[in-house]
């Protein structure tokens, strides 16, 4: 946690210069100082504020992390998962009525008009399994890049018995890599990433509050460039633990720091001290708890689904499973929306400063 005293470096004041001592204060409004987005400061909490504001700003990050996890997660269940299905209406049907007895609600059946439009569905993420019955023989086909979690329930719809009394037999199409056997590797790295961008926008105004902003920049954009690479060398060659295209899983881990980085320093920006905690809640707890890294989204409560698709920790693990597995299913949309992130967070600091150096207020944090 940030005080305001470490927002300011060293805690103490500049040096005032006396020798304008004599001069109208509203002079230094025109002296041409170059400002700096450093964030706003108070002085420093006393007495019984200095006792209870540090314990009631802890206890809101940590019971947010608890509610938000919790919510998410403490009896997940799949909301209408899509399942392809490449039959006769009589046959379609059948297996409906059997999936929805199977798991009621968990599973929207779609209609499909052959077998190949169905695989690609589940290869490209737009469906979690397939019924395949083309009047042969009946097969369900799904992706274990999807994770235990969707295999152990998808799989039980092969249980259903077919026309003749068997069960249906079953193929993985995209399974998951050998060295990532439980498909959280992409999880794992993407938050290592999202907690290095909110530490990154901690630390950067507890060391250099003062930077202008061409230096904040650089300094973000170096953070991305070489936290992505560094990811990438450990996950992908290191590990073997992601598999695809190296230079598009760093592309997109580059883009994900530089967003949650930005985002962080935007918020300290803005809000001062204040911007630490509500960073670690958005960009650290609930970014990461809908992230769809540990669950797909299809598993979150509803209120939660919507965020796996704008918060750039969902952003970018769909768009580096995509890349991985799924036929760069989310890559595009990853891309632009965790470009968005950079460049509307960027525009805060830079809008900022334009109103500081136009109104000619020296920012707080260099008075």
């Amino acid at each position: 946690m940030v005080d305001d005293d470490s927002l300011l470096g060293t805690g103490a004041r500049p040096p005032v210069d006396t020798s304008s001592d004599q001069q109208p204060r509203h002079r230094h409004r025109h002296t041409g100082a170059r400002p700096t987005d450093a964030p706003p400061v108070r002085r420093g909490l006393t007495g019984t504020r200095a006792v209870i504001g540090p314990v009631i700003t802890v206890l809101t990050v940590g019971l947010a992390f608890i509610s938000m996890f919790l919510a998410a997660f403490h009896t997940p269940s799949a909301h209408r998962l899509p399942v392809a299905v490449a039959a006769s209406d009589q046959a379609a049907a059948l297996f409906d009525v059997k999936a929805q007895r199977l798991a009621p609600e968990a599973f929207q059946i779609e209609r499909y008009p052959d077998e190949t439009s169905a695989r690609s569905a589940v290869e490209h993420r737009d469906a979690y399994a397939a019924y395949l019955f083309d009047g042969g023989t009946p097969k369900l086909v799904y992706a274990g890049a999807n994770g235990p979690a969707v295999t152990a329930l998808v799989t039980p719809l092969a249980a259903l018995p077919n026309g003749d009394g068997h069960k249906t037999p079953v193929e993985d199409v995209l399974p998951l890599s050998s060295d990532d056997s439980r498909g959280l590797s992409v999880f794992y790295a993407s938050f290592g990433l999202v907690l290095a961008g909110f530490l990154f926008g901690q630390v950067t105004y507890q060391v250099a509050p003062r930077l202008s902003f061409n230096q904040r920049v650089l300094s973000l954009g170096l953070f991305a460039v070489l936290g992505g690479l560094a990811t990438t060398l450990i996950a992908c060659t290191a590990f073997g633990a992601i598999p695809g295209s190296f230079f598009g899983i760093f592309a997109i881990v580059t883009l994900l720091a530089g967003a949650v980085g930005a985002a962080t320093v935007a918020l300290i920006r803005t809000f001062g001290a204040v911007g630490v905690p509500l960073s670690s809640i958005f960009m650290l707890i609930v970014g990461n708890a809908t992230s769809g890294g540990v669950l797909p989204p299809s598993f979150l409560p509803s209120w939660l689904q919507p965020l796996a698709f704008v918060m750039p920790s969902g952003v970018g693990v769909r768009a580096l499973d995509g890349l991985a597995y799924f036929h760069h299913d989310g890559l595009g949309s990853g891309v632009v929306i965790l470009s968005a992130w950079i460049a509307a967070c960027v525009g805060v600091l830079y809008a900022l400063d334009r109103i500081a150096a136009s109104t000619g207020v020296v920012h707080a944090a260099n008075r």
